[in-house]
């Protein structure tokens, strides 16, 4: 009997052990998955975008773009709140009129970092029409650096020495960058097309890169300690965004589209960069789930990579060593920021753990919603 229960213990411990390491596995897969989403999503975004914003013709108008975008986000997002009511319309509709109307102080909440957003989506259009794709890729990380700040000053964080000197780091890398732009071919070549604009694209770039880091952090402050999903949220800021950015596209372009039509312009390329616009964020919140900071800060990286040898076939980039320079300085210092911070004190591990997982992108606070999430659901 007791070699019989030896055997079975045996057993069970050996099956345990199994199942651990075929969770290791599938995990692992999980990671590497969502590395190839993040990398494929960074880079097809912004050098689609540049794509068609430089192809000759008629061109589409970007504020129609970003309307239609927040459209199509917030009926995917209504879609599968749905879903999770099990297509219950009843339980959908008291959970929308709850949440949207009568907590309206909440939904109200969200219509600050809304504005911003969509201002933000505009100013990415306005920079990617104006500046090498490879250009915008390396100068748009100086949100890292906007948002760092923010998170110092408005939520009290506290960053380790190595990512202020990542911060440093990143900042030279980008100036390296402008530098070599400004006094390189580039400018020849935008000289050469009178529609671009390098210094706006420029200004473009660094204003967007300010609204994210404080849009951000701002929806991480107003929203720690809320239960609600990341699609209700994404709902609630689909709706001030849509309407934000009706009143932007009447204010910019609402003559040229009454005479034209919303969907002027548009092609099937375009429709794939709207389509890439909405879902794209939507499908990064969901793998991040799978992912660390690290392999963040790598996809990151290896997207700038990426869309620096796509706009050498696609664009004509010319890459010379002090861009190499520049763009690698912030290929290191996106990976340095996203390493965990080291605590002696192992007290306060996990709260420096966390603050070194906040990615500042704003990932930290999709994560916390999509885990709130799939509690709630398994209690239902």
């Amino acid at each position: 009997m007791a070699g019989s229960s030896h055997d079975t213990g045996s057993g069970v411990g050996e099956d345990k052990s199994f199942r651990s390491k075929q969770n290791e596995d599938v995990n692992k897969k999980l990671k590497y998955i969502s590395l190839a989403i993040l990398v494929i999503q960074n880079a097809s975004l912004i050098l689609s975008i540049r794509y068609v914003r430089t192809l000759p013709g008629d061109r589409f108008f970007a504020t129609s773009a970003v309307v239609m975008a927040e459209i199509l986000k917030g009926c995917t997002c209504l879609l599968i709140i749905l879903f999770q009511k099990r297509g219950n319309l009843k339980e959908f509709g008291v959970l929308l009129y709850n949440s949207i109307v009568v907590q309206y102080s909440d939904t109200l909440k969200l219509a600050v970092p809304s504005l911003i957003y969509t201002l933000q989506n505009n100013l990415q259009y306005v920079a990617i029409s104006n500046l090498p794709a490879a250009t915008f890729q390396v100068t748009y990380q100086l949100k890292i650096l906007t948002t760092a700040l923010f998170s110092v000053l408005m939520l009290r964080k506290s960053l380790s020495r190595v990512q202020w000197v990542s911060l440093l780091l990143l900042f030279a890398g980008v100036a390296i960058v402008q530098v070599q732009q400004e006094s390189g071919k580039q400018k020849e070549a935008a000289a050469a097309d009178p529609s671009q604009s390098y210094g706006k694209g420029l200004v473009a770039v660094v204003v967007s890169c300010l609204s994210s880091g404080f849009a951000g952090v701002y929806f991480e402050k107003i929203l720690k300690g809320s239960s609600a999903s990341v699609w209700l949220r994404n709902v609630q800021l689909g709706i001030f965004g849509t309407v934000l950015g009706l009143l932007g596209l009447w204010w910019n372009d609402g003559t040229a589209i009454a005479e034209k039509g919303f969907l002027f312009g548009y092609t099937p390329m375009v429709w794939g960069v709207i389509l890439n616009q909405a879902f794209g964020g939507l499908l990064v919140a969901v793998v991040v789930k799978y992912a660390d900071n690290i392999l963040k800060g790598f996809a990151t990286s290896f997207s700038i990579v990426v869309s620096t040898i796509m706009s050498v076939y696609l664009f004509g980039f010319h890459v010379d060593l002090v861009f190499t320079l520049g763009a690698g300085l912030v290929i290191g210092a996106v990976y340095m920021y996203s390493l965990p911070k080291q605590s002696v004190a192992a007290s306060s591990s996990a709260s420096t753990m966390s603050h070194g997982r906040s990615n500042p992108g704003g990932d930290s606070e999709l994560e916390a919603f999509l885990s709130k999430n799939s509690v709630k659901e398994k209690e239902s």
